[in-house]
């Protein structure tokens, strides 16, 4: 929504509400302040200061029924109203969320209207809660909730869509240094003086304009994911949409790292680089189509889109989204020869189950990479948590290392088309190629990455 387009509504309906509110200050029966200070906002056509945290799934106007009473009664049954307590009544709580959003932006653009709905929501509850015969109400027959399931409405949170962004996008952000991550060159750092000079011959070639549009990663995973989402709300006819919602791998931010050079005109000079399909990359290939990297750019995008565009009606079309980014890397070398070159290969890690003395059923890790012309096939690892890793994992979301000791990696090759068609998908059976049991160090980077022998591969 245009921030503009977004305060002028705030301030309409708050203005709405203050103005009801000003008529019925003499007034305490719940039906007065109901009609006055809630309705307004279940008739409005507006959104109300929800969507400020959630991009989808719920809108305050959910919670409310036609009537006071049966709007309280509909409340306290599903125990967002506290009547011993009315202020600490958690629908309450959950139109204050908006004052903790990390952006200074979004909430001083809702201010008036999140003000406007808690001291309305207050002064009701309050007169709800001091009449005994509303206390005692039983729970009515129709319940005013969202349509979508509690699990879907926390999936659609802002703050849940940055931090997978954190995970899928920005942690794989040096792969574009240094011409799109201005913040992470440093004038003092003499490794960064070539990337300097780089960045000074691309902008006297192509000017200050051109070189500012680079600047892709801000200063923060926040402020970035807001930068992209705002530059792709209105498409140019020659540039593909950073993020593209109807098609997500037509997004600009995959298309480019993944595509080569544009055509050369002479030495050092090319011709202007395409923004759209085919597109080509003054960088030239920073990752490829299919990599593990490739792969977490899509997944979020994809999961952001479905998320804008409400696709996610059930617990059951919610993605897993539970990729944490590692520095242990893993290299499978002697690859069988009938492993075709650039075939998509996925490998999974699976833990020792110390107490059921067997393999953990869900791996704990995962990368995806491409068959190499040496037959060797390396990427990041992933680590992955679920409920049946829970208990035999050992690191945390904030420390996302594996224990050396015993694991089984099993690889997976693409020889079909499963991976065009959803390229977030895991593999399943019909691609499984073997495992093998290694003893792993999991030491950091590509350095100490951890040699897997492809030779030693069984079924």
């Amino acid at each position: 929504m245009n921030p503009t387009t977004s305060i002028l509504r705030s301030v309409a309906i708050a203005g709405a509400l203050f103005t009801g509110a000003a008529s019925t200050m003499a007034a305490s029966a719940p039906e007065d302040l109901f009609n006055a200070r809630i309705l307004p906002i279940f008739r409005s056509e507006n959104p109300s200061s929800c969507v400020q945290c959630h991009l989808s799934a719920v809108d305050l106007k959910d919670y409310i029924l036609p009537s006071s009473e049966a709007t309280f009664a509909s409340l306290k049954a599903q125990e967002l109203v506290d009547v011993d307590a009315p202020e600490k009544s958690q629908i309450l709580k959950f139109i204050s969320m908006g004052e903790k959003d990390y952006d200074k932006g979004a909430r001083m653009i809702h201010a008036d209207m999140r003000k406007a709905e808690l001291e309305a929501f207050s002064a009701w509850i309050k007169a709800c809660c001091n009449d005994p015969k509303l206390r005692n109400l039983p729970a009515p027959k129709q319940m005013a909730k969202p349509a979508s399931p509690d699990k879907v409405i926390r999936h659609a949170r802002k703050s849940r869509i940055v931090d997978s962004f954190k995970r899928n996008i920005w942690s794989h952000r040096m792969r574009c240094f240094p011409c799109h991550t201005p913040y992470e060159i440093h004038d003092n750092n003499p490794k960064h003086k070539q990337a300097r000079q780089r960045l000074k011959k691309m902008e006297e070639n192509n000017g200050v304009k051109f070189t500012s549009r680079l600047k892709l990663f801000k200063k923060t995973p926040e402020a970035t994911m807001e930068a992209w989402i705002e530059s792709s709300r209105d498409s140019e006819p020659d540039r593909l949409p950073l993020i593209n919602l109807e098609a997500p791998v037509n997004s600009l931010i995959v298309l480019k790292p993944s595509a080569r050079l544009p055509k050369q005109i002479s030495k050092g000079k090319f011709e202007k680089p395409s923004a759209v399909i085919p597109v080509s990359h003054l960088g030239g290939i920073k990752m490829h189509k299919d990599d593990f990297s490739y792969k977490s750019f899509i997944a979020w995008i994809q999961d952001y889109a479905n998320v804008v565009n409400g696709k996610y009606t059930s617990i059951a079309d919610l993605p897993a989204d539970n990729w944490h980014p590692s520095k242990h890397m893993i290299m499978l070398n002697h690859a069988p020869n009938d492993w075709p070159n650039m075939a998509p290969v996925q490998l999974f890690v699976h833990q020792w189950d110390a107490k059921e003395k067997n393999w953990a059923k869900d791996p704990v890790a995962f990368t995806q990479g491409k068959v190499t012309p040496k037959k060797a096939v390396f990427g990041a690892l992933s680590l992955l948590r679920s409920r049946s890793t829970e208990k035999a994992a050992e690191w945390t979301p904030d420390d996302p290392t594996l224990k050396p000791g015993k694991y089984l990696i099993k690889a997976y090759l693409a020889s079909d088309e499963t991976l065009q068609e959803n390229p977030i998908a895991f593999l399943g059976d019909k691609h499984f190629q073997g495992q093998v049991e290694v003893e792993a160090k999991w030491g950091k980077l590509f350095p100490k990455r951890e040699l897997v022998n492809g030779e030693k591969l069984r079924k």
